[in-house]
């Protein structure tokens, strides 16, 4: 990557941009840190959060509007993401962030109720497998999957799962109460 290709945009001072004609990065703040969006071709490929905002962000339409949405979502306006997704893994890594994904906002399942979706009742530690390898955070909400006897685990940390389940919660309750 050139280093002359990086530039700060004026967008509340929180967003970079970098042009990268493989894989474009943005990189944005949020109540739990910085979260880096990477998309190929015409899909996001990854949401993770990261420690410091050391990459760039692309002038990309499809990652202004990821940033957009997740923005959106933190707000408590937005409760579900329209963005076009490409998440890299095995068959059944695809099948269980495809069963994630229809997980209603602000409602979780077990380990055990997803891989019952998935045909297998009995595949519920597989499922946290895939589920902690889930490479979209947030967009496929591994967060909304507890275990049987707590919140179980997450790969970003257990206080950003919370974080996330509670600010679902209240944003459903008040939509309820609207």
């Amino acid at each position: 990557m050139c280093a002359d290709r990086w530039r700060k945009e004026n967008i509340n001072m929180d967003l970079w941009i970098h042009n990268d004609p493989c894989i474009r990065r943005a990189v944005m703040q949020t109540p739990l840190g910085y979260l880096r969006i990477e998309a190929e071709n015409d899909a996001i490929t990854r949401v993770d959060f990261v420690e410091e905002a050391t990459e760039m962000l692309p002038e990309d339409a499809l990652l202004k509007k990821t940033i957009a949405q997740l923005k959106e979502y933190f707000a408590g306006s937005r409760t579900a993401f329209d963005v076009p997704l490409q998440p890299r893994g095995t068959a059944f890594q695809q099948a269980a962030w495809r069963a994630l994904q229809s997980i209603p906002y602000g409602e979780t399942i077990t380990y055990g109720e997803e891989a019952a979706r998935m045909g297998d009742k009995k595949a519920a530690r597989a499922v946290g497998g895939a589920n902690r390898r889930n490479p979209i955070a947030i967009i496929i909400p591994c967060h909304r999957v507890v275990a049987a006897n707590g919140v179980g685990g997450y790969a970003s940390g257990i206080d950003r799962k919370c974080f996330l389940l509670e600010l679902e919660k209240q944003n459903k309750k008040r939509a309820a109460s609207d």
